[in-house]
């Protein structure tokens, strides 16, 4: 093979390493950010404010079905819990939501933000039916703390 066909081998042996590392990004960048992430789940609200200092103090010892997932590197927050009363947990109230939803989380539907029509501490919440879904932003949190105010 002269140099001509060498050169081409080269060229798309390098272009071959160049996708490959352009495919890798993304799920690198995936990796990164799910390090920063706690997700855990509890049979009640009691056993998940037991486990977890960062659960809201607001959420119900009876809730059942807790479904949490945290950044270790802010206050987002989303919460899922299931109210066996069906209605929003006491210290709550309506109100419009603060901030932006900024994790995800398979059990935490996309149209909640929209559906969200109450605040309790500094979460956002919506009540379907029995299920009580919440986020909390860190922006928010930021600007709360620099208020003098708590998260609960």
């Amino acid at each position: 093979m002269g140099f001509a066909g060498k050169a081409f081998v080269g060229v798309i042996a390098a272009g071959g390493v160049a996708v490959g590392a352009v495919m890798l990004v993304p799920k690198t960048g995936e990796l990164r950010e799910s390090m920063h992430r706690q997700e855990a789940a509890y049979p009640t609200g009691s056993a998940a404010k037991a486990d977890r200092k960062s659960m809201p103090a607001w959420l119900p010892d009876g809730a059942t079905r807790v479904s949490y997932l945290m950044s270790t590197t802010g206050g987002d927050r989303l919460l899922k819990a299931s109210l066996p009363d069906g209605k929003l947990p006491a210290g709550c109230s309506e109100g419009t939501p603060q901030g932006a939803v900024h994790l995800k989380a398979s059990w935490f539907p996309g149209d909640i933000p929209a559906r969200a029509t109450a605040r309790c501490g500094l979460y956002n919440v919506a009540l379907v039916g029995h299920e009580l879904y919440g986020w909390q932003d860190d922006e928010v949190v930021i600007a709360a703390r620099k208020a003098g105010q708590t998260a609960d």
